[in-house]
């Protein structure tokens, strides 16, 4: 059986992000078939399945008004 849960009614402890390693409290948390605990916070996973690897701080000076040339 499968229960869901609201990530906003539930208090988990603070936890270090795999990717990041920041101390996040909204992370999912994957099982290897080793049986071993990887924990991803929302935002590394929302980049990771963008597809966009760039770091956290990258933003587009063009976006700015600054173009580059």
């Amino acid at each position: 059986m499968n229960t869901t849960l609201d990530p906003t009614m539930i208090e988990k402890p603070l936890v270090r992000c795999s990717d990041c390693d920041e101390e996040v409290s909204n992370y999912n948390v994957f099982l290897s078939p080793t049986g071993d605990e990887e924990v991803i916070c929302w935002r590394c996973l929302a980049r990771e399945e963008k597809g966009f690897n760039a770091t956290p701080g990258f933003q587009r000076l063009g976006r700015r008004g600054v173009i580059p040339r």
